[in-house]
Protein backbone atom coordinates (compact mmCIF):
# COMPACT_ATOMS: atom_id res chain seq x y z
CA UNK A 1 0.00 0.00 0.00
CA UNK A 2 2.71 2.69 0.91
CA UNK A 3 4.54 1.65 -2.50
CA UNK A 4 1.49 2.79 -4.30
CA UNK A 5 0.92 6.18 -2.52
CA UNK A 6 4.80 6.65 -3.36
CA UNK A 7 3.97 5.38 -7.11
CA UNK A 8 0.62 8.00 -7.18
CA UNK A 9 2.80 10.88 -5.73
CA UNK A 10 5.71 10.51 -8.03
CA UNK A 11 2.76 10.65 -10.50
CA UNK A 12 1.10 13.35 -9.72
CA UNK A 13 4.12 15.89 -8.98
CA UNK A 14 5.69 14.79 -12.94
CA UNK A 15 2.28 15.32 -14.40
CA UNK A 16 2.45 18.86 -12.60
CA UNK A 17 5.85 19.40 -13.65
CA UNK A 18 5.41 18.77 -17.16
CA UNK A 19 2.20 20.68 -17.11
CA UNK A 20 4.08 24.08 -15.94
CA UNK A 21 6.85 23.44 -19.12
CA UNK A 22 4.29 23.23 -21.37
CA UNK A 23 2.27 26.66 -19.99
CA UNK A 24 5.35 28.03 -20.06
CA UNK A 25 6.09 27.27 -23.72
CA UNK A 26 2.44 28.27 -24.71
CA UNK A 27 2.70 31.87 -22.79
CA UNK A 28 6.04 32.28 -24.27
CA UNK A 29 3.98 32.26 -28.18
CA UNK A 30 0.58 34.30 -27.17
CA UNK A 31 0.71 37.47 -29.06
CA UNK A 32 0.19 40.16 -26.11
CA UNK A 33 0.53 43.38 -27.22
CA UNK A 34 4.65 45.08 -26.90
CA UNK A 35 5.04 47.30 -23.70
CA UNK A 36 8.72 49.28 -24.32
CA UNK A 37 9.56 49.97 -20.39
CA UNK A 38 11.35 53.03 -20.33
CA UNK A 39 14.98 52.76 -18.57
CA UNK A 40 15.64 56.53 -17.35
CA UNK A 41 15.14 57.38 -13.49
CA UNK A 42 15.15 61.03 -13.85
CA UNK A 43 14.06 63.77 -15.99
CA UNK A 44 12.72 67.35 -16.25
CA UNK A 45 9.34 67.32 -17.21
CA UNK A 46 7.50 69.48 -14.36
CA UNK A 47 6.47 72.88 -14.23
CA UNK A 48 4.37 73.02 -10.87
CA UNK A 49 3.49 76.33 -9.22
CA UNK A 50 3.50 79.97 -10.41
CA UNK A 51 7.18 80.17 -11.43
CA UNK A 52 8.78 79.88 -14.67
CA UNK A 53 11.34 77.32 -13.64
CA UNK A 54 10.87 73.71 -14.51
CA UNK A 55 11.58 71.05 -12.05
CA UNK A 56 12.93 67.46 -12.29
CA UNK A 57 10.40 64.82 -11.55
CA UNK A 58 12.18 62.01 -9.84
CA UNK A 59 10.53 59.40 -12.15
CA UNK A 60 10.09 55.66 -11.02
CA UNK A 61 10.77 52.60 -13.01
CA UNK A 62 8.37 51.70 -14.62
CA UNK A 63 6.84 47.82 -13.37
CA UNK A 64 6.15 45.41 -16.71
CA UNK A 65 2.22 46.06 -17.41
CA UNK A 66 0.03 44.24 -15.00
CA UNK A 67 -3.91 43.53 -15.27
CA UNK A 68 -6.11 46.28 -16.65
CA UNK A 69 -5.66 49.24 -19.04
CA UNK A 70 -6.01 52.62 -19.75
CA UNK A 71 -7.99 55.29 -21.75
CA UNK A 72 -8.54 58.90 -21.57
CA UNK A 73 -11.58 61.48 -21.94
CA UNK A 74 -12.11 62.31 -25.97
CA UNK A 75 -12.66 65.68 -25.83
CA UNK A 76 -12.35 69.00 -28.39
CA UNK A 77 -11.24 68.98 -31.92
CA UNK A 78 -8.18 68.06 -33.60
CA UNK A 79 -5.39 69.65 -31.61
CA UNK A 80 -6.82 68.86 -28.23
CA UNK A 81 -7.57 65.31 -29.29
CA UNK A 82 -3.66 65.22 -30.42
CA UNK A 83 -2.67 66.20 -27.15
CA UNK A 84 -5.08 63.73 -25.41
CA UNK A 85 -3.43 60.78 -27.29
CA UNK A 86 0.06 61.64 -26.69
CA UNK A 87 -0.53 62.40 -22.91
CA UNK A 88 -2.14 59.23 -22.57
CA UNK A 89 0.48 57.14 -24.57
CA UNK A 90 3.11 58.70 -22.41
CA UNK A 91 1.59 58.08 -18.70
CA UNK A 92 -0.02 54.69 -19.59
CA UNK A 93 4.05 53.83 -20.70
CA UNK A 94 5.40 55.53 -17.45
CA UNK A 95 2.76 53.62 -15.17
CA UNK A 96 3.56 49.98 -16.98
CA UNK A 97 0.00 50.17 -18.31
CA UNK A 98 -1.80 49.57 -21.99
CA UNK A 99 -3.52 52.02 -23.26
CA UNK A 100 -6.60 51.97 -25.44
CA UNK A 101 -8.41 55.45 -27.13
CA UNK A 102 -11.96 55.75 -27.73
CA UNK A 103 -13.67 54.94 -30.65
CA UNK A 104 -14.57 59.13 -31.15
CA UNK A 105 -10.59 59.52 -30.81
CA UNK A 106 -9.77 57.01 -33.94
CA UNK A 107 -12.35 58.57 -35.78
CA UNK A 108 -11.13 61.63 -35.64
CA UNK A 109 -6.74 60.57 -36.01
CA UNK A 110 -7.16 57.42 -37.91
CA UNK A 111 -8.22 59.24 -41.31
CA UNK A 112 -4.96 61.69 -40.55
CA UNK A 113 -2.38 59.73 -38.60
CA UNK A 114 -0.92 56.27 -38.84
CA UNK A 115 -1.55 55.91 -34.70
CA UNK A 116 -1.03 52.40 -33.21
CA UNK A 117 -2.73 52.33 -29.86
CA UNK A 118 -5.36 49.65 -30.15
CA UNK A 119 -9.23 51.12 -29.89
CA UNK A 120 -11.60 50.41 -27.22
CA UNK A 121 -14.65 49.24 -28.38
CA UNK A 122 -17.64 51.25 -26.50
CA UNK A 123 -19.78 47.93 -25.76
CA UNK A 124 -16.31 47.30 -23.99
CA UNK A 125 -16.37 50.82 -22.59
CA UNK A 126 -19.63 50.60 -21.05
CA UNK A 127 -19.12 47.71 -18.98
CA UNK A 128 -15.43 48.90 -17.38
CA UNK A 129 -15.65 51.05 -13.71
CA UNK A 130 -13.51 53.68 -14.51
CA UNK A 131 -11.39 55.21 -12.13
CA UNK A 132 -11.47 58.98 -12.92
CA UNK A 133 -8.25 60.55 -12.49
CA UNK A 134 -7.92 64.76 -13.38
CA UNK A 135 -5.19 65.94 -15.01
CA UNK A 136 -3.77 69.83 -14.99
CA UNK A 137 -2.16 70.88 -18.26
CA UNK A 138 1.04 70.05 -17.03
CA UNK A 139 2.73 67.20 -15.85
CA UNK A 140 3.38 66.87 -12.05
CA UNK A 141 5.32 64.53 -9.81
CA UNK A 142 2.00 62.42 -8.94
CA UNK A 143 1.31 61.28 -12.76
CA UNK A 144 4.21 58.97 -12.37
CA UNK A 145 2.17 57.33 -9.51
CA UNK A 146 -1.60 57.24 -10.73
CA UNK A 147 -3.09 53.86 -9.00
CA UNK A 148 -5.39 51.84 -10.52
CA UNK A 149 -5.49 49.55 -13.09
CA UNK A 150 -9.04 50.69 -14.87
CA UNK A 151 -7.65 54.59 -15.35
CA UNK A 152 -9.68 56.86 -17.13
CA UNK A 153 -7.58 60.21 -17.21
CA UNK A 154 -9.69 63.11 -17.76
CA UNK A 155 -9.26 67.25 -18.07
CA UNK A 156 -7.35 68.96 -21.72
CA UNK A 157 -3.62 68.16 -21.16
CA UNK A 158 -1.91 68.63 -24.23
CA UNK A 159 1.62 70.10 -22.48
CA UNK A 160 5.08 69.18 -23.96
CA UNK A 161 6.12 68.39 -20.88
CA UNK A 162 3.58 65.15 -20.55
CA UNK A 163 5.75 63.54 -23.65
CA UNK A 164 8.53 65.48 -24.93
CA UNK A 165 10.96 62.81 -23.22
CA UNK A 166 9.79 60.47 -26.19
CA UNK A 167 9.02 62.65 -28.37
CA UNK A 168 10.29 60.34 -31.68
CA UNK A 169 7.93 57.74 -30.30
CA UNK A 170 5.17 60.27 -30.14
CA UNK A 171 6.27 61.66 -33.97
CA UNK A 172 5.52 58.33 -35.36
CA UNK A 173 2.40 57.96 -33.60
CA UNK A 174 1.28 61.09 -35.59
CA UNK A 175 3.09 60.28 -38.99
CA UNK A 176 0.52 61.36 -42.22
CA UNK A 177 -0.92 58.70 -44.55
CA UNK A 178 1.04 58.95 -48.02
CA UNK A 179 -2.07 60.48 -49.54
CA UNK A 180 -1.95 63.67 -47.01
CA UNK A 181 1.91 63.66 -47.46
CA UNK A 182 1.51 63.73 -51.12
CA UNK A 183 -0.99 67.05 -51.36
CA UNK A 184 0.55 68.90 -48.72
CA UNK A 185 4.13 68.89 -50.82
CA UNK A 186 2.41 69.29 -54.06
CA UNK A 187 0.69 72.58 -52.81
CA UNK A 188 3.75 73.75 -51.47
CA UNK A 189 5.45 73.27 -55.16
CA UNK A 190 2.71 74.74 -56.67
CA UNK A 191 3.23 78.10 -54.79
CA UNK A 192 6.95 78.30 -54.80
CA UNK A 193 6.44 79.80 -58.06
CA UNK A 194 9.27 77.42 -59.25
CA UNK A 195 12.07 79.00 -57.18
CA UNK A 196 14.65 76.68 -55.94
CA UNK A 197 15.56 76.17 -52.29
CA UNK A 198 12.19 77.85 -50.81
CA UNK A 199 11.94 78.49 -47.02
CA UNK A 200 8.29 77.72 -45.94
CA UNK A 201 7.14 79.16 -42.82
CA UNK A 202 3.09 78.15 -41.60
CA UNK A 203 1.32 81.03 -40.55
CA UNK A 204 -1.70 79.59 -38.23
CA UNK A 205 -4.16 82.81 -37.12
CA UNK A 206 -6.80 81.37 -34.76
CA UNK A 207 -10.26 83.11 -34.54
CA UNK A 208 -13.50 81.57 -34.87
CA UNK A 209 -14.57 80.34 -31.20
CA UNK A 210 -11.25 82.34 -29.64
CA UNK A 211 -12.97 85.03 -31.06
CA UNK A 212 -16.94 84.80 -30.36
CA UNK A 213 -16.26 82.64 -26.88
CA UNK A 214 -13.24 82.51 -25.24
CA UNK A 215 -11.97 85.94 -25.34
CA UNK A 216 -15.00 86.92 -23.45
CA UNK A 217 -15.33 83.76 -21.29
CA UNK A 218 -11.59 83.88 -20.52
CA UNK A 219 -10.65 87.50 -20.84
CA UNK A 220 -8.31 86.82 -23.47
CA UNK A 221 -6.29 90.18 -24.41
CA UNK A 222 -5.86 89.16 -28.08
CA UNK A 223 -6.41 86.49 -30.14
CA UNK A 224 -4.43 87.42 -33.06
CA UNK A 225 -2.10 90.82 -33.36
CA UNK A 226 -1.60 92.43 -36.64
CA UNK A 227 1.47 94.06 -35.29
CA UNK A 228 3.01 90.84 -33.25
CA UNK A 229 2.41 89.18 -36.92
CA UNK A 230 4.25 91.29 -38.56
CA UNK A 231 7.22 91.19 -36.31
CA UNK A 232 7.23 87.71 -36.63
CA UNK A 233 6.96 87.65 -40.17
CA UNK A 234 9.44 90.42 -40.23
CA UNK A 235 12.11 87.72 -38.63
CA UNK A 236 12.19 85.17 -41.20
CA UNK A 237 12.61 87.81 -43.53
CA UNK A 238 15.63 88.71 -42.71
CA UNK A 239 16.90 85.01 -41.41
CA UNK A 240 16.05 83.86 -44.72
CA UNK A 241 16.06 83.85 -48.05
CA UNK A 242 13.24 82.71 -50.56
CA UNK A 243 10.44 82.90 -47.82
CA UNK A 244 7.00 81.69 -48.96
CA UNK A 245 4.21 82.25 -46.10
CA UNK A 246 1.50 79.81 -45.83
CA UNK A 247 -1.47 81.24 -43.94
CA UNK A 248 -4.07 79.22 -42.79
CA UNK A 249 -7.37 80.34 -40.42
CA UNK A 250 -10.86 79.78 -39.86
CA UNK A 251 -11.12 83.92 -40.22
CA UNK A 252 -9.50 84.46 -43.05
CA UNK A 253 -10.84 87.50 -44.31
CA UNK A 254 -9.17 88.77 -41.00
CA UNK A 255 -5.95 87.89 -42.39
CA UNK A 256 -6.68 89.58 -45.98
CA UNK A 257 -7.14 92.50 -44.20
CA UNK A 258 -4.77 92.25 -41.65
CA UNK A 259 -1.60 90.32 -43.28
CA UNK A 260 0.55 92.76 -45.78
CA UNK A 261 0.80 90.24 -49.17
CA UNK A 262 2.35 92.96 -51.15
CA UNK A 263 5.73 91.63 -51.31
CA UNK A 264 4.29 88.72 -53.27
CA UNK A 265 5.61 86.11 -50.69
CA UNK A 266 2.18 85.49 -48.91
CA UNK A 267 -0.29 82.66 -49.78
CA UNK A 268 -3.40 82.47 -48.51
CA UNK A 269 -4.37 78.90 -48.04
CA UNK A 270 -8.58 78.42 -49.57
CA UNK A 271 -10.70 79.65 -46.84
CA UNK A 272 -13.80 78.34 -44.58
CA UNK A 273 -15.64 76.74 -47.21
CA UNK A 274 -13.26 75.15 -49.36
CA UNK A 275 -10.47 74.18 -46.70
CA UNK A 276 -10.85 71.86 -43.99
CA UNK A 277 -8.67 71.32 -40.65
CA UNK A 278 -7.05 67.89 -42.18
CA UNK A 279 -5.79 69.81 -45.15
CA UNK A 280 -4.87 73.36 -43.18
CA UNK A 281 -2.73 71.22 -40.91
CA UNK A 282 -1.22 69.03 -42.93
CA UNK A 283 0.23 72.07 -44.88
CA UNK A 284 1.11 73.64 -41.70
CA UNK A 285 3.02 70.34 -40.31
CA UNK A 286 4.90 70.27 -43.83
CA UNK A 287 6.57 73.56 -43.61
CA UNK A 288 10.18 74.68 -42.12
CA UNK A 289 8.92 76.92 -39.24
CA UNK A 290 6.02 78.23 -37.81
CA UNK A 291 4.17 81.19 -36.96
CA UNK A 292 1.48 80.54 -34.25
CA UNK A 293 -1.07 83.14 -32.76
CA UNK A 294 -2.97 80.97 -30.08
CA UNK A 295 -4.65 77.28 -29.89
CA UNK A 296 -3.85 73.81 -29.82
CA UNK A 297 -3.63 73.14 -33.38
CA UNK A 298 -1.26 75.71 -33.93
CA UNK A 299 1.23 74.11 -30.98
CA UNK A 300 0.71 70.98 -32.75
CA UNK A 301 1.78 71.84 -36.30
CA UNK A 302 4.43 73.78 -34.83
CA UNK A 303 5.95 70.53 -32.68
CA UNK A 304 5.59 68.23 -36.09
CA UNK A 305 7.07 70.82 -38.17
CA UNK A 306 10.28 71.31 -36.03
CA UNK A 307 12.07 74.54 -37.18
CA UNK A 308 11.83 77.27 -35.84
CA UNK A 309 8.79 78.01 -33.78
CA UNK A 310 7.20 81.79 -32.73
CA UNK A 311 4.34 82.26 -30.58
CA UNK A 312 2.11 85.11 -28.78
CA UNK A 313 3.94 85.39 -25.66
CA UNK A 314 1.15 87.52 -23.55
CA UNK A 315 -2.40 86.72 -25.11
CA UNK A 316 -3.96 86.90 -21.67
CA UNK A 317 -5.04 89.90 -19.47
CA UNK A 318 -3.39 89.83 -15.84
CA UNK A 319 -7.06 89.03 -14.12
CA UNK A 320 -7.57 86.08 -16.71
CA UNK A 321 -9.25 83.21 -14.96
CA UNK A 322 -7.09 81.22 -17.89
CA UNK A 323 -3.77 81.42 -15.59
CA UNK A 324 -5.74 78.66 -13.63
CA UNK A 325 -5.47 76.34 -16.01
CA UNK A 326 -2.80 77.13 -18.84
CA UNK A 327 1.05 78.07 -17.97
CA UNK A 328 2.68 79.17 -21.06
CA UNK A 329 5.99 77.89 -19.76
CA UNK A 330 4.42 74.42 -19.95
CA UNK A 331 2.41 74.79 -23.23
CA UNK A 332 5.22 76.25 -25.83
CA UNK A 333 9.02 75.03 -25.50
CA UNK A 334 11.90 76.47 -23.93
CA UNK A 335 13.51 77.08 -27.58
CA UNK A 336 10.63 78.46 -29.45
CA UNK A 337 10.54 82.26 -29.52
CA UNK A 338 8.05 84.03 -27.50
CA UNK A 339 7.18 87.78 -29.05
CA UNK A 340 4.59 90.19 -27.15
CA UNK A 341 1.13 91.65 -28.59
CA UNK A 342 0.38 95.41 -27.46
CA UNK A 343 -2.08 94.63 -24.86
CA UNK A 344 -2.36 98.44 -23.94
CA UNK A 345 -5.51 98.86 -25.98
CA UNK A 346 -7.43 96.21 -24.07
CA UNK A 347 -6.14 96.78 -20.35
CA UNK A 348 -7.72 98.78 -17.74
CA UNK A 349 -7.12 102.22 -17.71
CA UNK A 350 -5.54 103.68 -14.57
Amino acid sequence: MKESNIFSKKLYFGVMFFTVILLSIAYSFMPFPSLTIIKWNKVDLSVEGTSKTTRALQVPKPVIASKGFWTINSKGRLGNQMGEYATLYALAKLNGKQAYIPQAMANYLSPIFRINLPTLHESMRNKVHWKNYHLNDWMEQRYCYVPGDYVKLTGYPCSWTFYHHIREEILREFTFHDYIIKEANKFLRSISKGKANVTYVAVHVRRGDYVRIMSKTWKLGVVADKGYLEKAMSYFRKKYSNVVFVVTSEGMDWCKDNIDASKGDVHFSGDEQSSSPARDFSLLAHCNHTIMTIGTFGIWAAYLAGGETIYLSNFTLPESPFLKVFKYEAAFLPEWIGIPADLSPVLPKK
